[in-house]
């Protein structure tokens, strides 16, 4: 199990996304990398910044996002679950279903306050509003896992770079883990695609 609270940060002037994952003691838990200019999405998350060692592949269904779902698979191709857009529902507010290996629905990932989105979007139209919004409105998402909250993901306050904190409610077993941790970094990067 991993050291909670977890850390996610995006690195700034890359071409591509690159998040680095580390726990409570600052350790490196894992390293995302999403290439650019991609039809469909295919993210590699990996143990090191070398990207030598293959956690996991969270790969898209189909080209356009909207309502697509996200396979999560090991480095020898087994299925560890599935991340999907819940497609209308998320115009308002940003849900996403977890589903384990064989399909069935074990959680979901939704917006805690979709206000938050709105007040930020409109900041973003102002010239240097974008900055400024990260600094007051940071939207929260909550992971439902078996009909209760088991973590909190939380944008944190910045200015010139994206960070959210991932914060344990309640135990859950370490393949859940895995299937919530890269429900989390695709849900992550979609958004952050959205704005």
């Amino acid at each position: 199990m991993m050291n909670y609270p977890l850390d996610l940060r995006f690195k700034i002037a890359t071409i591509g996304t690159r998040v680095r994952v580390t726990d409570a003691g600052g350790g490196l838990v894992a390293y995302v990398r999403k290439k650019k200019f991609r039809l469909k999405e295919d993210v590699g998350v990996y143990a090191d910044e070398d990207q030598r060692k293959l956690l996991f592949r969270i790969k898209a269904d189909r080209m356009l996002d909207f309502g697509a779902s996200y396979a999560v698979n090991l480095p020898d191709g087994a299925r560890i679950g599935a991340v999907r857009q819940e497609g209308m529902r998320s115009l308002w507010k940003s849900t996403y279903a977890l589903t384990n290996a064989s399909g069935s629905g074990i959680g979901s990932i939704r917006e805690e306050n979709p206000w938050v989105k709105v007040l930020d979007g409109l900041m973003e139209a102002i010239p240097f509003g974008d900055a400024l919004g990260g600094l007051f409105f940071n939207p929260a998402y909550i992971v439902d896992l078996r009909g209760g909250p088991a973590l909190r993901v939380a944008k944190q306050r910045s200015v010139f770079e994206s960070s959210f904190r991932l914060e344990k409610l309640k135990d859950f077993s370490e393949e859940e883990e895995d299937l919530i941790l890269a429900g989390v970094i695709m849900m992550i990067l979609l958004e952050r695609d959205r704005g």
